[in-house]
């Protein structure tokens, strides 16, 4: 019994790591506190649904298109919306201000974009939700295999940060905005790929979720609350945290349905979050400064 709540805490912990580390990203980075960021994942399932219901494209090759696209949507955003904020702003905080406010305007552009093209009723399809049997528990093999997208997606982005020129790049953008600028690091154009990578993270998310769960307009909302708390949990800035943050987080949501039912799961999640956030207010990870 219990495995099988573990198990479930570890599969949705997994796919919620993917949501929130694009979000640690643009914010470790930028400072850009991106309210919008779940929207990007509600566009990647309605364009993973349309591709699949109206072209019949299998949802997992329609990883390969929503992933770009929403890539390009993400780059779009930055230059005509985020590069001028960061621009005239004078502190981190104006920054998170501002971007807090422009994000906002993005959840309702989208939200409202979503139910010109689609509608307001909700949508889903039914793709390889065939059962599998592990450790005498039935799982539904899209859950489990949108978790082994995910977790592999979110090793190998934490493999390119650590292993690659690039990725050392942005680390120490992180770190150090001026000295990375000392070292010959193209700030700006670093920030519209991160941005646009974040984005695409959370698209690819949509996709695969949209295998599992039905889709409304205003489904990505929640989504980037999970991911704020997430990166908050982990540390504010730190990839590592958040896939820890993430694990944890499924954890919780499990045990509290087991142990409580659905209706009770998100008070425990606030109150181990208040807890954690008393007792340590940089995150599991974070680090002072």
């Amino acid at each position: 019994m219990w495995l099988d709540v573990v198990l479930t805490g570890v599969v949705m912990g997994g796919i919620y790591a993917l949501i929130a580390v694009g979000l640690n990203l643009q914010y470790g980075l930028m400072r850009i506190l991106n309210v919008s960021h779940g929207e990007a994942v509600m566009v990647g399932a309605y364009l993973t649904y349309w591709l699949y219901t109206r072209c019949g494209v299998n949802p997992f090759l329609s990883l390969g298109v929503t992933g770009p696209a929403i890539f390009l949507m993400g780059l779009g955003c930055h230059r005509l919306l985020f590069r001028r904020l960061m621009a005239r702003a004078g502190s981190g905080a104006v920054i998170e201000a501002d971007s807090l406010v422009i994000s906002f305007g993005l959840v309702f552009i989208l939200q409202n974009l979503v139910l010109l093209l689609w509608g307001g009723e909700i949508k889903g399809y039914s793709y390889f939700n065939a059962s599998v049997e592990l450790g005498g528990s039935l799982y539904a093999a899209n859950r489990l295999v949108a978790f082994g997208v995910a977790a592999m997606l979110c090793l190998g982005f934490y493999g390119f940060l650590r292993l690659t020129a690039t990725g050392r790049a942005v680390r120490a953008l992180m770190q150090d905005r001026m000295g990375a600028e000392l070292l010959g690091i193209r700030v700006k154009k670093l920030h519209a790929w991160c941005f646009g990578l974040g984005l695409a993270l959370a698209g690819i998310t949509g996709s695969l979720l949209s295998m599992v769960f039905e889709l409304t307009p205003d489904m990505g909302l929640p989504y980037t609350v999970t991911a704020l708390i997430i990166i908050i949990l982990g540390g504010l800035g730190n990839i590592l945290g958040s896939l820890l943050g993430a694990v944890c987080l499924g954890l919780l949501e499990a045990m509290g349905e087991h142990l409580l039912g659905p209706d009770m799961k998100t008070i425990i999640i606030y109150v181990a979050f208040m807890t954690i956030l008393l007792l340590r207010p940089r995150g599991l990870l974070g680090t002072k400064g």
